[in-house]
């Protein structure tokens, strides 16, 4: 399926390739099997976006996740009374 068809709202991007580049994705649309070389420009662009958008997601969340974690551990209110009950009968 044409990424065009994915989603049936679109947009135009104009794009200059040098000679060599405009090979190499030609070479590559057909040895991938796209239908055209646009398809395979769109896919390949929205691919690494989407991979650069998940990395970048991944590094926020371990990095809220550790200041969470250490805040927790070295901020951590006091036990109250049931906690201080349930710890002595271990």
């Amino acid at each position: 399926m044409s990424p065009s068809k994915k989603n049936p709202e679109t947009n135009n991007l104009e794009l200059q390739f040098s000679s060599d580049e405009t090979q190499a994705i030609k070479r590559a649309a057909a040895i991938g099997g796209y239908r055209s070389i646009t398809d395979f420009v769109i896919c390949s662009a929205v691919k690494q976006a989407e991979e650069i958008i998940q990395s970048q997601e991944s590094i926020l969340s371990s990095k809220r996740d550790v200041q969470l974690f250490f805040d927790t551990v070295f901020n951590a209110p006091a036990p109250n009374e049931k906690l201080k009950a349930a710890a002595s009968c271990f």
